[in-house]
């Protein structure tokens, strides 16, 4: 979500199994047109913008690949002021009514973390119940940088056009981050309920919820692997006064999400494991196609921690490859269910000159690199 976990980030500067398409032939691209693409991004070509102003992120595919929904303040679209959820063609064109981009959400309140559900109907966080303004963002506390954690999210069901969302998750606490099982059956979110930030998994049949985690720190952004068998998510686990720190500011409703690691488990939150520990924030995890890798976000490789990139891991802890090298914000990928494109957020430009917009990108994955990839803007 943009306001809980992407919002420091930027104003610093996550069906069946498939199989990874196979590279196009190299005679039919054209390195000289990929003006947004960067030396040493040998798995993306063909990158092109969606949105083109303010701050839009989170951007996730519908099941037929058509349509992303993505939350977005953009004062073009978006004169309320914070983060509301619209619905846009993945290849850029119109939709049916010659709109560019539709409101999903009410407009009111603030929104967060869309996703799809096999029908078409789409899942998002919201605070407009409790009223039509955007909350306050408080940014520091005890001298450190936070994000709120909103009491008066929870979950919407609505359709592609914006009918009047119906409550799905609701109650006293935090309820957002919501994803869903590629058959459509589970939704997996972060909640407040039990008085820390927890995944849960909710059953769409039969109502059913089931905590997942249950160690202290913030669980949460999980999403399914392909077949449906395991999640992954990143979480901060502190110790000792980061622990209490973590307390005083949760009471509070904030969180300090500096030092976050990618975890896996099985899809009911058993076999719980660390992939990798790394300094700094690993986050916006989301499967590689094949099911054994995961690609995220991290600014582990900076200094500072003020440049986020796009990195993939397998879900052993080894080989790890940076896929970003844009020198700007890039974060929130998301692969098509058909494992032939990616979606992300960055603040990159063809220009290649330093921007606090951040924008939905969407870019044909290239499994395996040929020799216009690896040379490329180094001929």
């Amino acid at each position: 979500m943009l306001t809980v976990r992407s919002v420091f980030l930027i104003s610093l500067l996550i069906v069946p199994a498939c199989t990874p398409n196979s590279s196009p032939p190299a005679e039919a691209y054209d390195p000289a047109s990929d003006s947004l693409r960067f030396p040493g991004e040998v798995h993306l070509r063909n990158i092109r913008q969606l949105t083109f102003g303010g701050n839009n992120a989170e951007a996730y595919w519908s099941y037929d690949d058509r349509y992303l929904v993505f939350q977005s303040d953009w004062a073009a679209i978006n004169p309320q002021g914070c983060d509301q959820i619209f619905l846009m063609r993945a290849d850029g064109r119109p939709l049916a009514n010659g709109e560019r981009y539709r409101l999903l959400s009410t407009g009111k309140g603030r929104t967060t973390c869309a996703y799809f559900l096999p029908d078409g109907r789409v899942l998002y966080a919201s605070t407009h119940a409790a009223g039509p303004e955007c909350p306050p963002v408080q940014r520091t506390a005890e001298g450190r940088y936070v994000w709120p954690v909103y009491d008066t999210y929870d979950i919407y069901i609505t359709d592609t056009t914006g009918a009047e969302p119906e409550l799905l998750i609701g109650g006293p606490g935090y309820d957002a981050e919501a994803t869903v099982s590629p058959d459509g059956r589970y939704v997996v979110f972060t909640s407040s309920r039990t008085g820390d930030l927890e995944l849960w998994r909710y059953d769409l049949q039969t109502g059913e919820l089931l905590q997942l985690t249950h160690e202290l720190g913030y669980d949460g952004g999980a999403f399914f692997s392909p077949d449906g068998s395991k999640i992954v998510w990143r979480a901060s686990r502190p110790t000792g006064e980061a622990a209490e720190r973590y307390r005083r500011l949760l009471a509070q409703g904030l969180v300090e999400p500096t030092d976050m690691d990618l975890f896996v488990a099985d899809a009911d939150g058993s076999n719980p494991r660390r992939v990798i520990q790394l300094p700094g924030s690993q986050w916006a995890p989301y499967f590689h196609p094949d099911g054994e890798r995961i690609i995220f976000a991290s600014n582990h490789h900076t200094e500072g921690g003020r440049l986020f990139d796009l990195f993939l891991i397998r879900l052993d802890g080894t080989g790890l490859e940076q896929i970003t090298h844009s020198g700007t914000f890039d974060a929130f990928p998301m692969f098509s269910r058909d494992g032939k494109r990616l979606v992300f957020a960055s603040n990159r430009n063809a220009r290649g000159e330093p921007s606090r917009e951040t924008n939905i990108f969407v870019a044909d994955w290239v499994e395996h690199p040929e020799p216009v990839d690896l040379n490329f803007g180094r001929e």
